[in-house]
This record gives C-alpha cells, structure tokens and sequence, in this order.
C-alpha cells in the first residue's frame, strides 16, 4: 500500500479512477461477516466484495446460483459494519435482475438501503446493459463482471478459461466498452488471457481488476478463503495462497481437544 493510500480516509469511486490514472494497483479481497471484514479493512484493502461467492464457501454449495437476495443483504451489511475504509461492493445474486432491469433497480435498491453499501456488481455485457443503465440513473455505483461469469455456469459447462477464440473475446471487447459507456466505475476480467485483459484495460478509462486475467490490469481480486488458505481443494494457476489456515485451525482444534480431554484446559490461572 503506498503512503498516499495509507492516507486516504475513505476509498471512493473517484479515488479507485485517480489510483487507474496514477497507475496505482487496486487491492480486493470478498469479505462475507463483520470480524473478517474488518480484519481486511484495518491492513487496507480498497475495495471489500461481499460475493455471491458465499453460496460456496459459507454456506457449501456448488455453484453460486442458490444464494438469495436475502442471504447476500444479511453478510452485506454485516461487512458494512466492519469498516471505516474499504469500498464496499455487493454482488447481485442470480435471479435478483435477469429478468428485467425493474426488478435489477428493485433488487439494488433493497441491498444499498439495508446494508449501507457503497455499489453493486451485476454479471454480463450487452444481455444485462439496460439494467446497468437504471441502477446507475438511480445513482447507485455499478461494476460489471466479464469472462467467466460463474452464475451462467451452467451454459458454460465448465469453468474453463473464457475468451480464447477470436469471436467471444471480441464480444467481450465490446462488451466492456458498453459497460464503460453505460457508466460502470470499474469492471472485473475473470479468468481470461492476460493479453486480451491488457487490452481490455489500456483501452477502457475505468479501472479493470482481474481474477485469473494475468498482470496488465489495474488490479487484483481473490476470494478471501482461497487466498489464506481455508480452502484446500480449490488450486487454479491464479490462485497465490498466502497463508495456509486449513492446517493452523485443524492443529489448534487437535490441541484444544487434547488439552480438554487431558484436563489441561483450564488451568488455575483461567478459572475464577
């Protein structure tokens, strides 16, 4: 983090667009309750993405597609109440603005009021670009989310790199130039080439932050369980594990469960 960031009171949208012309690389990290959240906050992280992520590694589904509106306002605004610093944005879950762009404003409207959130991100280009449109004339922050969008997993079939072939990475050039125009403050390039997301990146205005799309864009995104550690089974090339918490926790819990059974815990000095 450089000393202008350690700075910074409040991450802005404006602040995210000076850090893409300066050149400075943005941080993000999924963030899904109120004790992590301000964990990441406090050694300051840009922005906090409450994911529909969750659908997998909170509550142990497959894909991401079952969480509900609900669910995503409940850690949302649980993550919100961690924070002094981050920018905080919130997934729209699947379902919650597919089916027309008045229930996508609907949908932005109950998240930004219950949670406290500073915007939200909504997967695909043209197909949801009317949606855009409406959240944003509402005056709500919209970033967008290109390449492997897991919510269409299942028209995808796999969870493959996207964007390989001539036609679909222009479609997804095209697409992230609609989103720009339509007023998105920032877009996510999930698991892509990295010369297409550079591309992508030199020719856009707005911040571009990837996720398994190389090292040209303007910054970075991991989910956070992956990224300490917690997850153990999930090993894409992307991923660079900085912590290993699977084992930390498992040891502990041994030691804890030795010491209970021992009768070692507690001692006299913790007991009243």
């Amino acid at each position: 983090m450089s000393a202008a960031s350690k700075e910074i009171k409040r991450i802005t949208t404006h602040i995210l667009q000076k850090m893409k012309m300066d050149g400075e690389r943005i941080s993000m990290l999924t963030a899904y309750d109120f004790s992590m959240a301000g964990i990441l906050d406090d050694a300051g992280i840009d922005i906090l993405l409450v994911g529909d992520s969750a659908s997998n590694v909170m509550a142990g589904h497959e894909t991401t597609l079952p969480i509900t509106l609900d669910q995503m306002i409940y850690h949302a605004a649980s993550v919100v109440r961690a924070i002094k610093r981050s920018f905080v944005v919130v997934d729209l879950p699947f379902g919650s603005y597919q089916g027309n762009s008045k229930e996508a404003l609907i949908s932005t409207i109950r998240i930004m009021k219950e949670t406290g959130a500073h915007g939200v991100k909504i997967e695909g280009g043209e197909e949801v670009i009317e949606s855009v449109k409406r959240i944003i004339s509402s005056g709500v922050p919209v970033m967008g989310h290109l390449g492997l969008t897991p919510q269409s997993i299942y028209k995808f079939g796999t969870y493959a790199v996207r964007a390989t072939d001539d036609t679909e990475a222009q479609k997804l050039l095209k697409d992230a130039k609609l989103l720009q125009e339509a007023g998105a403050f920032a877009i996510v390039l999930e698991k892509i080439p990295a010369l297409l997301a550079k591309q992508v990146a030199e020719e856009l205005t707005i911040p571009v932050i990837g996720i398994g799309a190389g090292k040209y864009v303007d910054g970075q995104v991991l989910v956070m369980h992956d990224m300490l550690g917690i997850n153990k089974e999930f090993k894409p090339r992307f991923l660079r594990r900085y912590l290993n918490l699977y084992d930390d926790i498992f040891k502990a819990t041994q030691q804890y469960i030795h010491d209970i059974k021992s009768r070692d815990f507690p001692n006299d000095q913790e007991q009243y």
